[in-house]
């Protein structure tokens, strides 16, 4: 039998005991998890329990603004975000990070070998004798860890919800995105809307300053009343300057959003477009639902399991811990006697450790984790809250924003008859040119304000639809790194 044959069978000998003992007595401690059960309202403020509640349609949800450009925007923009492509890099890290804990559950091996060349001096009565000689060595070293109190089981555990968590992540980042898209779109028709209503409006109000010219001097008017009217339609086209800059804004956002450099969409967007106006009104669903729904909160849950398996790692560092251990090695002069049963040695046998004295400080170490613990709970829980939170501010945001609309739609088609009204009189002499200018700047506040207010429909059903957890849900993916060469670099998004 030669040196390895003895070794193995001593290993045996060693290792099969303890790991019946292992299979027998191995235990996990610590808590397990559970998920909690926090209470939420049956329904949501104003909606009438009696009536059937539709679930919230959050799919693709965007689309029902009906607007093509847009879709292409939320598209582009989920390939080419960087907050995006920095989720996803956190996610490859949680599942690097979650086969480096799995890996902890199995033995290591490691393998050695080298070759010298060596030369030995030796004084002697005659002089100095030296002799070369070669050198070879070759080993193989072994290790495991038994996992008698679940600590590597819990960095397992604790892996994967962290990897739960940073999936979630990406769908918290996306919902964002998509719901910053559409808000920046919906701004920047309406700037758009609104830089054509100022320049109808001075176009107008120059028309009656004209008429006022020319009623001057035919002796009907005054020149403070040509002064008055030249005023008005400036003070209008003031307006215009300010506006092109929030629309160029809301422009340069939404090229960053994509991915692109500021002045990208600039072209792209310059061809007018009508404000999106969504379908209303739309199903909301329960509360229960954005348990479900909202990335955040389901976020904040699987950090809150993760924090909970991090309390038995820190438990079972209070325990004894057992390894196995053997290496063989073997060393010759020459490199076919590496193998000879004289140069092999060998040793196996476990190894174990037992915390005696720390301070307390393995105890503490337990105390921290329970306490992160419970800040991860209360941080769910004030996602919940916060949720909920989003979702009632929207619903009645939208719903009031509804009522404002019909009456200032209301306001604007009363204003615009007497803005007709006065000129007709004015042309006819029966009335003055105040009461003509006062017309023209209340027709113009009214409709801005109408164009305001379907504006902030539009952003308000958006943020309704990201309260409630609406975000991409086509497919991501999250394994293609961004540098995929060092040589070229980072991979930059492609233009359209």
């Amino acid at each position: 039998m030669t040196g390895f044959e003895r070794g193995s069978v001593a290993a045996r000998r060693t290792i099969v005991p303890i790991l019946t003992a292992v299979l027998l007595a191995g235990c996990v401690v610590g808590p397990d998890y559970q998920t909690p059960i926090l209470p939420v309202p049956a329904n949501w403020s104003g909606q009438n329990p009696a009536k059937v509640i539709r679930p919230a349609q959050l799919s693709k949800w965007w689309r029902r603004l009906r607007d093509p450009e847009l879709n292409t925007l939320v598209e582009q923009a989920v390939a080419g975000n960087l907050d995006v492509a920095t989720a996803k890099a956190r996610i490859r890290e949680a599942r690097a990070s979650y086969r480096q804990s799995v890996g902890t559950l199995f033995p290591s091996a490691d393998g050695s070998g080298s070759a010298t060349r060596n030369k030995t001096a030796a004084t002697t009565s005659g002089g100095t004798a030296s002799d070369a000689y070669s050198q070879y060595q070759a080993g193989f070293d072994a290790s495991w860890e038994l996992d008698l109190f679940g600590a590597n089981r819990r960095s397992v555990e604790a892996a994967r919800y962290g990897l739960d968590a940073s999936e979630e992540e990406l769908r918290s980042t996306l919902l964002t995105l998509v719901g910053d898209v559409a808000s920046s779109y919906a701004q920047a028709r309406g700037y758009q809307a609104r830089i054509q209503l100022a320049r109808r409006a001075a176009a107008s109000q120059k028309q009656t300053a004209v008429l006022t010219r020319a009623m001057a001097q035919a002796g009907t008017a005054t020149a403070a009343d040509v002064a008055k009217a030249m005023g008005q339609a400036s003070s209008t086209e003031a307006d215009v300057p300010s506006l092109e800059a929030g629309y160029a804004e809301a422009v340069h956002r939404l090229a960053v959003l994509t991915g692109r450099p500021p002045s990208a969409l600039n072209e792209r967007l310059r061809r007018i477009a009508p404000i999106p106006t969504p379908r209303l009104p739309i199903p909301a669903g329960i509360p229960a639902d954005i348990l479900l729904a909202r990335p955040d909160v389901r976020m904040a849950e699987r950090q809150y399991a993760q924090y909970t398996a991090k309390i038995g790692q820190a438990e079972a560092a209070r325990y004894p811990s057992v390894s196995l251990t053997g290496d063989i090695d073997t060393s010759a002069f020459k490199l076919g006697d590496l193998g000879k049963n004289s140069s092999i040695g060998w040793s196996f046998g476990p190894a174990l450790s037992v915390p005696l004295f720390n301070a307390g400080q393995l105890k503490a170490a337990v105390e921290v984790a329970k306490a992160q613990r419970d800040q991860y709970f209360i941080a769910y829980r004030a996602s919940v809250l916060t949720a909920l939170e989003d979702v009632e501010n929207a619903l009645v945001a939208l719903r009031q924003e509804r009522i404002r609309n019909s009456k200032l739609a209301a306001s604007a088609k009363s204003y615009a008859d007497t803005a007709r009204l006065e000129g007709t009189l004015y042309k006819a002499g029966e009335t003055s040119l105040l009461e003509v200018l006062d017309a023209e700047r209340s027709l113009y506040s009214a409709e801005d304000d109408l164009l305001q207010s379907r504006i902030a429909i539009a952003t308000d059903y958006i943020a309704l639809n990201k309260a409630l957890g609406g975000g991409w849900d086509g497919a991501i993916d999250a394994g293609k790194p961004e540098v995929v060469d060092v040589k070229t670099g980072a991979r930059l998004a492609s233009k359209p």
